[in-house]
């Protein structure tokens, strides 16, 4: 178990802790949930001893082990193999494994009976304790954790610093998961994440058998997986009885009765200073005067959590009129080149004021239909046709890098008009989501990650669109935030195009799903839960809901087909990904060692022309980036090619 005593922590002078008295008992899996700096990570950190208390105390039972996941890997794990970090998840292992080799070799030349004795015992020791961490059976376990999240088998051995920060979270996550703590802490650990691997993590987390306390936005984790839920805020920690949704309903009941007992208390304050005022001067009631002193004083602030409802707000214009049909892919082949098509013969339409959301794996495409849909793109063949009268709104997974940070929010939003349109409707549109008053004038620099998102909103519709295009809308948004902008894409009354990891936003939002595998894109004619019904194979829910291969209910024959079929559509994207990935690998070597070179011409300490240099230097970092861009993106493309092909492989 886990007891907070009279925990205190505050930040210049500030507190963000204060006097926390809890419990969590051995075994239960505890949601961590509260507004945005409200100190849900800082509780984490002293659970971990990173932070120290300014009072208090935590107690956990020495023998406990915790597993963490770092968002951060130390630059000297990077040169290790994937396979070979995720499998050393229990540091432990190491100095008893090296213990155990420095026992064997004394035992080998002891001639000491006693001696012997005594080291036989803590050989055996040590061999029950490696045994009982699972130290045998830790690489196949890592092996089944990583390609559960998406990494395929051929790169397992791959070095670490290979793959982007996103994949090397998934390691950081793997490699937690399999190390078999006592109490396990994940904070966000949805974030790198597409909907396939959520799943996943939600049937491993529900087989754990230790505490799990977990910090997330995810409602759909924290549905599947609480049955205790810690709230943190104004400094407290509040512990309910159920999971998120039973913490919802139990915390609007508690507020009420909080705003009755504050408004009794307030009333009986107000009522004993008038009667203190009005007795103070005279001298026959000074006791009377001082009793009620006594009474006031004996009288306790009533304390109000911090509303969790979100505080801006989100009101989408209404759409100007479209036809009946939004857009249209006809007979659409899309890649980088001829050679590496991404899209094959991409056929089918959406209909005005459809929901639709874009899932699969990652690296699958699914920002490349998106970009195809709002004319970022263009195909190879055939064509995308927008609707009659469409206007477009598209807001991309990279929103924050398109913003200035000198310019204020209105600025921003007048940026994203035509050079000759009014700007009288600015504030209006500004109004609706959130920014009036002073708030205009705030730096974009000093946005929060959901102030963005409601400012990228205001800066598409101060050009009201009635096709909205969505990369990924919830990332940096909390519980409350992600629930309204929810309900207003709900009553949006034009049409929605969307990618999100989020399953709970996509449940509720979405009408038509449309997944990306590398077999195609296949439409299906509901909402989420119906695709899972269509997609899962009968009465196997432990198979993927993102492999319709797998999920086929049809004849041996046809599956046999559709393997063969798809086996054919990846065999020579497969091919030139590769070819690819190492094209640019060596472009990278050859950039890196000419800056090399400049960066020597610089320290030689020689007369050189500082100014070209360093000009040089700045346009090939340029070069650099650019080429680590199309890596990451082609490499991902690349892993998710290989899943695919082993899973069709493995179907033989």
């Amino acid at each position: 178990m886990i007891d907070f005593k009279n925990l205190s922590k505050s930040y210049s002078g500030e507190y963000i802790l204060k006097d926390v008295n809890c419990r969590i008992n051995t075994g239960e899996k505890v949601g961590v949930v509260g507004p945005n700096g409200a100190g849900k990570s800082t509780l984490f950190g002293m659970i971990t001893g990173e932070v120290m208390p300014d009072a208090g105390a935590i107690v956990i039972p020495k023998e406990s082990r915790l597993g963490i996941m770092r968002q951060h890997i130390p630059d000297t794990e990077l040169d290790r193999e994937l396979l070979e970090f995720v499998a050393d998840a229990i540091p432990e292992l190491r100095k008893y494994s090296a213990e155990l080799e420095i026992l064997e070799e004394k035992m080998s030349s002891c001639d000491n009976d006693d001696e012997l004795e005594i080291m036989l015992k803590r050989h055996g020791f040590l061999q029950n304790t490696i045994e009982h961490l699972g130290a045998y059976h830790l690489d196949v376990e890592a092996k089944q954790a990583l390609t559960s999240l998406g990494f395929p088998v051929e790169r397992l051995n791959d070095k670490l610093n290979s793959f982007s920060g996103g994949w090397q979270m998934r390691a950081a996550l793997a490699r937690v998961l399999i190390s078999r703590p006592d109490i396990l802490l994940l904070d966000e650990p949805s974030n790198y994440l597409d909907i396939p691997a959520v799943e996943w993590l939600c049937r491993f987390l529900a087989n754990y058998p230790g505490t799990l306390l977990l910090i997330s936005h995810d409602r759909f984790l924290l549905r599947k997986l609480t049955a205790v839920t810690l709230e943190v805020n104004r400094g407290t920690v509040t512990r309910y009885a159920g999971n998120y949704d039973f913490y919802r309903v139990e915390r609007e009941q508690r507020r009420i009765a909080l705003e009755a007992a504050k408004r009794n208390a307030d009333h009986k304050k107000e009522q004993l200073e008038r009667m203190i005022d009005r007795f103070r001067a005279k001298s026959t009631k000074a006791a009377a005067a001082k009793s009620a002193q006594k009474k006031l004083d004996r009288i306790e602030d009533v304390k109000l959590a911090d509303s969790l409802d979100y505080h801006g707000v989100i009101r989408f214009p209404a759409p100007p009129p479209a036809g009946a049909e939004a857009a249209r892919f006809e007979h659409v082949d899309f890649g980088y080149t001829k050679e590496k098509l991404l899209f094959k013969d991409v056929d089918m339409s959406i209909d005005t004021g459809d929901k639709l959301a874009i899932i699969g794996y990652n690296g699958m495409g699914k920002t490349t239909l998106l970009k195809l849909l709002a004319g970022i793109l263009k195909p190879l063949s055939g064509r995308v046709v927008p609707g009659h009268h469409i206007v477009i709104g598209y807001q991309a997974q990279e929103f924050s890098e398109l913003l200035n940070d000198q310019l204020s929010v209105y600025d921003a939003v007048r940026q994203a008009l035509p050079p000759d349109a009014s700007t009288a409707n600015i504030a209006n549109v500004l109004g609706s989501f959130g920014f009036s008053g002073d708030a205009m004038k705030k730096p974009c620099g000093v946005l929060s990650g959901g102030e963005k998102i409601r400012l990228q909103m205001a800066r598409i519709f101060v050009n009201p669109p009635n096709l909205l295009i969505l990369d990924e809308p919830t990332t940096h948004l909390d519980v409350s935030a992600r629930e309204l902008l929810q309900e207003a894409l709900k009553n949006y009354a034009g049409t929605v195009a969307m990618v999100s990891h989020d399953i709970d936003f996509v449940r509720n939002v979405a009408e038509t799903i449309w997944e990306v595998s590398p077999a195609g894109v296949t439409k299906y004619f509901g909402n989420y839960d119906y695709y899972l019904e269509k997609s899962v194979a009968s009465g196997d829910p432990e198979i993927s809901a993102a492999d319709p291969l797998k999920s086929s209910a049809g004849t041996a024959r046809e599956r046999r087909r559709q393997r063969a079929q798809a086996r054919n559509a990846i065999a020579g994207n497969l091919r030139q990904a590769k070819k690819d990935v190492e094209s640019l690998e060596k472009l990278l070597d050859e950039q890196s060692s000419r800056k090399a070179v400049l960066v020597a011409k610089l320290a030689s300490g020689e007369r050189v022309d500082f100014a070209k240099l360093n000009t040089e230097l700045a346009a090939l970092d340029k070069e650099i980036a650019a080429t680590e861009e199309k890596w990451e993106i082609r490499a991902m493309e690349l892993e998710a090619l290989r899943q695919e092909n082993d899973r069709i492989n493995s179907d033989n």
